[in-house]
């Protein structure tokens, strides 16, 4: 089984506490993303998974067994690092190998040992035995490398590199796959690439996997499921769809995408609107307010700008009157900062072509509908 489950995990290192009471339940064949900036404990998080960290208190299951004690190369999960670690100086069909020859190594007699080491110097002086090289093949053919198995990994480009450490990874079988930050040193179009790749594999596989990034995109595009955290917290789990739409603290809401976050009061319930007032607008929103000062959560999609002299009825819609301070051509959408108050809004709008894009120093008029006004 691969499932995983941390219980009350904290990680300490001196007077600095990296990980506090983290507690999480990701299921067998679950795709989750641990999500956050840097030095938020994600990292550190799958190292203790992994067995390359020892949590200060907690537990940490693999399927039924707790590996607490259990060494790392004997946890059955796969790991794939940021910087790949591959071997320079062996072919991409050695670094696929080396795990198994490695796993082979431990469980052999002292005879067949040495032919063992002889392969791990050099493939001339120890020949692979049918099952590791039918296996190796295999999965170089499943990540479309098989054509490359004899290439030196220095020859390849990032994406191939990044799809070897995925098969030396996947070679071993294992009940959990691991991947720290395995696309942050790809370009923009290869990144975009490498998720589908990744997430295909994934689902063909039905493998459990843990995916640290930074990057919201990654999270939001791939995972099933995504933790986010902060400070050594977790502060929100959940699916993309639920962490974009019902964020629940301004630090979600401003890190899973972006967001227009405004200080307010509830000035008033009205026909069952909460009516909340701020510096240079009035807003009302058709959720509820838990306190009477609450942040209200705008996303920049959700706002229309129409002209300053447009008659808008303002019981159908919110209307806030504001400035164009700087408008950006992004191809299919503008995108519109607008100086609301002390407030500075951005606005992303669909563009049409041939459109009309408002200026800067134009006066204009927001439009968000009641249910867009997210209130925490």
């Amino acid at each position: 089984m691969g499932s995983v489950k941390i219980q009350n995990m904290t990680k300490t290192f001196g007077d600095f506490t990296a990980l506090h009471d983290i507690n999480l339940d990701i299921k067998e064949g679950e795709f989750f993303a641990l999500l956050g900036p840097s030095g938020c404990g994600k990292t550190t998080t799958m190292r203790c998974v992994a067995g390359f960290e020892n949590p200060t208190s907690g537990s940490i299951y693999i399927g039924d067994r707790e590996v607490e004690n259990v060494p790392a190369n004997k946890r059955n999960c796969g790991m794939v690092f940021q910087s790949y670690a591959l071997f320079p100086h062996m072919d991409v069909f050695d670094n696929v190998a080396y795990s198994l020859n490695i796993k082979h190594l431990n469980a052999s007699n002292p005879i067949k040992r040495l032919s063992i080491f002889g392969r791990l110097l050099s493939k001339r002086l120890g020949k692979y035995p049918d099952d590791i090289r039918n296996k190796v093949m295999e999965i170089l053919e499943y990540v479309e490398l098989d054509q490359h198995a004899n290439r030196l990994t220095s020859e390849l480009s990032g994406g191939q590199q990044q799809r070897v450490a995925l098969a030396r990874a996947l070679v071993m079988e294992p009940a959990v796959l691991l991947m720290d930050e395995p696309l942050s040193n790809l370009d923009q179009k290869l990144r975009h690439s490498m998720r589908n790749t990744i997430r295909t594999i994934q689902q063909d596989l039905g493998i459990t996997t843990i995916f640290v990034t930074h990057d919201q995109e990654e999270a939001m595009s791939m995972a099933d499921r995504v933790a986010v955290m902060d400070k050594g917290h977790i502060v929100q789990i959940g699916t993309p769809t639920d962490l974009y739409s019902n964020p629940q603290t301004p630090f979600i809401a401003n890190f899973v995408g972006t967001s227009n976050i405004l200080k307010g009061t509830v000035a008033a319930e009205e026909n069952g609107m909460t009516v909340m007032k701020g510096e240079g607008f009035q807003l009302k929103s058709s959720n509820k307010a838990k306190n009477k000062d609450v942040d209200i959560i705008i996303r920049p999609e959700h706002v229309r700008v129409e002209p300053a002299d447009s008659v808008i009825d303002p019981l159908q819609t919110n209307v806030i009157e504001g400035e164009v301070i700087m408008s950006t051509y992004l191809g299919s959408i503008v995108r519109y900062d607008v100086q609301v108050g002390s407030y500075q809004l951005i606005v992303d709008t669909t563009y049409s072509s041939g459109a009309n894009i408002f200026q800067e120093g134009k006066k204009v008029k927001l439009t968000v509908d009641h249910e867009r006004v997210l209130l925490i």
